[in-house]
């Protein structure tokens, strides 16, 4: 018996849903996002295979290491994006009530803490790289993780208070058996959405690799199969973090299981795609410090507000 739940435990984590299924369906909504802002753009935009495309020609291209980097760090930094991102997902209920490995108070804090791993992991790889175009681009995403993490950590604040608990699945369970409340966290939903872009480093807040300011940023000296399992990494952190937005602001799987669960998940995760996709198009980038003041002097003050919303909400509700 322990040995089928070890063999259980193995097959979540490398094939579904861990690492299997989140290299394919992070590749997938990469293409989904390219494709919504070529449609948008009036372009035609990549077919459906390019993203698996470009990860297999980087995966056969030469990898160039700098004389000068710290070379242990430099080839073990990638890996340990993938493996927190991947670590994120076992916590997050998707298409069933309960998150598939631990259900416990307080795992909204510890995914939220391994989604910020992948970021310290871009500012090392900068930072270690001795390039100065590496090292500007690491600054700026440093000094971006202090901007975001804030206001998403206080999105995720509200309906943890409203639903009484700090267990994703038992707040997924609140708002699944509650669905008017969802609309209540409009400006929370906001603020997270905002929040995730900027984790994601997309635009407008892509300020960290800005191709024609510093070539690639903090990226600009990885090529090949390190590169490949960078790019990799944030294809993935944008599923986990779709997920995490469903669970938290969307009812989670809303009572289903199986395929049904599973099919309402890919829909969830598309639409938080398609409202990230929509804000890259809509604007342009901004600099580093307007993307400080907006987080802190906007995106704060409004995730308060929504907090002491719900505050005054749980009160009337008992």
């Amino acid at each position: 018996m322990h040995t089928d739940s070890m063999l259980t435990s193995v097959v979540y984590l490398i094939v579904f849903p861990g690492l299997l299924f989140l290299t394919v369906y992070g590749l997938f909504l990469q293409w989904v996002d390219r494709k919504l802002c070529a449609v948008m753009q009036n372009r035609m935009g990549p077919p459906w295979y390019q993203p698996t495309a470009d990860l297999i020609k980087l995966l056969a291209k030469e990898t160039i290491i700098p004389d000068a980097c710290d070379t242990l760090m430099f080839k073990t930094l990638p890996y340990f994006a993938i493996a927190a991102v991947t670590s994120a997902l076992m916590l997050i209920p998707l298409w069933r009530t309960e998150s598939l490995f631990m259900s416990f108070q307080g795992n909204m804090v510890v995914v939220v803490y391994l989604l910020t791993i992948p970021t310290v992991t871009f500012f090392l790889a900068g930072w270690s790289s001795t390039s100065p175009y590496s090292t500007v681009g690491s600054m700026r995403v440093l000094t971006q993780l202090f901007a975001y993490e804030v206001p998403l950590m206080l999105s995720l604040i509200g309906p943890a208070i409203l639903a009484g608990s700090w267990n994703l699945s038992e707040i997924s369970a609140f708002f699944s058996g509650q669905p008017a409340l969802i609309a209540a966290q409009f400006i929370g939903f906001l603020v997270a959405i905002i929040s995730l872009q900027g984790k994601l480093e997309r635009m407008p807040f892509d300020i960290p690799h800005a191709k024609n300011e510093i070539v690639g940023g903090q990226f600009t000296e990885y090529s090949g199969r390190l590169l490949a399992y960078f790019n990799l990494a944030v294809d993935m952190e944008l599923v986990v973090g779709a997920a995490l937005l469903s669970a938290v602001f969307l009812g989670g799987a809303w009572g289903l299981h199986g395929v049904q669960g599973l099919i309402l998940f890919l829909i969830k995760t598309l639409a938080v795609t398609f409202l990230l996709a929509l804000l890259k198009v809509l604007m342009a980038r901004i600099r580093i410090e307007q993307m400080v003041n907006f987080c802190w002097k906007i995106l704060v003050p409004m995730a308060m507000a929504q907090i002491l919303f719900d505050i005054f909400l749980k009160s009337k509700l008992g």
